[in-house]
């Protein structure tokens, strides 16, 4: 089973920098993981939304609010900062996603499908190697029938496909999220 991945050495010599009072060295810190958690929310972000707001604009959110808690994080850090700066990522989308589609009034289905050509993305990763000659399947019905299985998924385990597949987080990382 995979271990449960630990900050950086260059993470670790951020937080002694920030401890010290080097403001500047939180800003480096988030940067380091910032495409990560651009990824992470486009994974997660409603369709409804996106006319709306913008994956950036939630990253952007979640890093004032891991500047305003990082003291406390650093105090007592239950899990690898990046695991921690994804938590947060991810409560900014839930927040903006309620504000938004709550402000409207509009019905919000349950089932949160996955992003466009997601489909075709997770059958590569299932199935690392390329088929013989032989052996193709067209894409497009390829990927149909992922959409579908996935579809049938609980939405606890679309989101462990998602943070497996996608974000490439560990067993014992999923397992802390």
């Amino acid at each position: 089973m995979a271990q449960l991945s630990t900050d950086s050495s260059e993470s670790r010599r951020l937080f002694g920098r920030i401890r010290a009072g080097d403001v500047a060295a939180l800003d480096q810190l988030f940067d380091r993981h910032r495409s990560y958690l651009k990824q992470v929310v486009a994974l997660r972000m409603d369709p409804k939304l996106r006319p709306r707001i913008d994956a950036d604009d939630v990253v952007q959110e979640a890093h004032l609010e891991a500047v305003r808690r990082f003291a406390a994080y650093i105090e007592r850090p239950a899990m690898p900062f990046r695991l921690w700066l994804r938590q947060i990522a991810c409560d900014r989308l839930l927040m903006a996603r309620r504000h938004h589609v709550t402000a409207a009034r509009r019905a919000v289905e349950r089932n949160v499908p996955l992003p466009e050509r997601s489909s075709v993305q997770l059958a590569h990763h299932m199935f690392a190697r390329e088929p013989a000659p032989g052996d193709q399947f067209d894409r497009r019905d390829l990927a149909r029938r992922v959409r579908e299985a996935v579809a049938k998924l609980s939405e606890s385990d679309r989101e462990i496909l998602l943070m497996r597949n996608f974000e490439e987080l560990s067993t014992q990382e999923v397992a802390c999220v």
